[in-house]
């Protein structure tokens, strides 16, 4: 995992996101209750909440695992339903960020945000 961080670390890439944008996101392989990223990237899908800079973005991964209760968010993407994970809050480097998959439109983002802020 180590080489990876390394190999993501010295790209010359960096991904320009914007809130509201959703990612697949390397990750990485975390400890605990921590939300992991899959397969050989440590990778899985992100809502991208805040910007505050080029390099520098707050994130909230996603699942397609049904989750009713406080801590997560039901969202409907243009390709399926997700679960928006509001403890799992991140803050990763624009470089960890592998391909954009979707946007959310401004009705679900801003019911998305409202959640979040209540739970923190």
């Amino acid at each position: 995992m180590n080489e990876k961080k390394k190999v993501l670390n010295k790209a010359d890439v960096t991904a320009y996101a914007h809130p509201k944008e959703i990612w697949w996101c390397s990750l990485g392989l975390n400890i605990g209750a921590e939300t992991d990223g899959k397969n050989k990237d440590f990778e899985r899908p992100v809502i991208v909440m805040k910007v505050y800079n080029k390099e520098t973005l707050v994130v909230l991964p996603i699942t397609t695992k049904q989750k009713d209760d406080i801590f997560h968010h039901k969202i409907q993407t243009q390709w399926k339903t997700v679960w928006a994970k509001l403890t799992q809050t991140r803050v990763v480097s624009s470089k960890r960020l592998l391909r954009k998959v979707d946007v959310l439109n401004e009705a679900n983002f801003c019911k998305l945000k409202e959640q979040w802020k209540n739970l923190l």
